[in-house]
């Protein structure tokens, strides 16, 4: 009898697959966007670096004026005793957190903010950037790291900077079990086995000694034990080119 697919057993939700929250010792955001941050600036410490396996990069305590520790991605060049300053009248300095608004172009921004007050969405790995491009009168556009230009409402704030650890790769991983604690904490699926070098009753792939004889299109009615590869797709290949009249 044949085995589930990868994809099957990740999709019931075992422990296997799922991320261990319990292991995530710090939810990073940015401090509740209240009126004084809108038209001042609040003024906070750097007081402690730490590490969470939630986060790629390296995290950082920051003590406000008022006396609450708030958890942010520490940028590459802070240390402990530096001054970060929270709202629209923050000065452009590393690690201080502002309106899109407030940023001019071309500064090195993470951390961003989809909703005004979220705490934080986009550009959150180590290493990662976007750039401020344009401004207009509610709207500013970013460069993301994958290239990609988004627009953001004016009012959704940043952290200036670059995240932190940006070298963790570079390194070479000599060993496997290396690689397999590093992944272990993201729950993401690792190791990545094709189809076709798997056995016949682990994969519709599987078993073929010279990998070839079988089409890889799947009608779109099959059961879920055989949907892989190309979904109910009307040609595979680069296909033929036509002549010139």
């Amino acid at each position: 009898m044949g085995k589930m697919l990868n994809q099957q057993r990740r999709g019931k939700g075992s422990p296997a697959f799922t991320a261990p929250s319990h292991k995530f010792s710090a939810k990073v955001g940015f401090r509740n966007y209240d009126e004084k941050e809108k038209t001042a600036a609040v003024k906070g410490t750097v007081v402690k670096f730490f590490n969470n396996p939630a986060h790629s990069g390296l995290l950082m305590n920051v003590k406000d004026e008022n006396g609450n520790l708030i958890s942010m991605l520490a940028p590459e060049g802070i240390a402990i005793g530096d001054e970060i300053e929270f709202g629209a009248a923050a000065g452009i300095k590393l690690g201080n957190v502002l309106p899109l608004s407030k940023i001019p172009d071309g500064m090195l921004v993470y951390n961003i903010e989809l909703v005004p007050g979220d705490g934080g969405k986009m550009v959150r790995s180590a290493g990662n950037s976007a750039t401020i491009i344009s401004h207009t009168e509610n709207e500013v556009y970013v460069s993301l790291p994958s290239k990609k230009v988004k627009i953001f409402d004016a009012n959704c704030r940043a952290q200036l900077g670059l995240i932190s650890v940006g070298g963790r790769l570079i390194r070479p991983i000599f060993k496997a079990g290396k690689k397999y604690h590093m992944v272990s904490s993201t729950a993401r699926y690792w190791p990545k086995v094709r189809g076709v070098a798997m056995s016949v009753y682990d994969h519709p792939f599987g078993g073929k000694q010279h990998h070839s004889g079988r089409s890889t299109i799947v009608a779109r009615n099959a059961s879920p034990g055989r949907k892989v590869g190309l979904l109910a797709a009307a040609s595979v290949g680069r296909g033929k080119r036509r002549k010139r009249v």
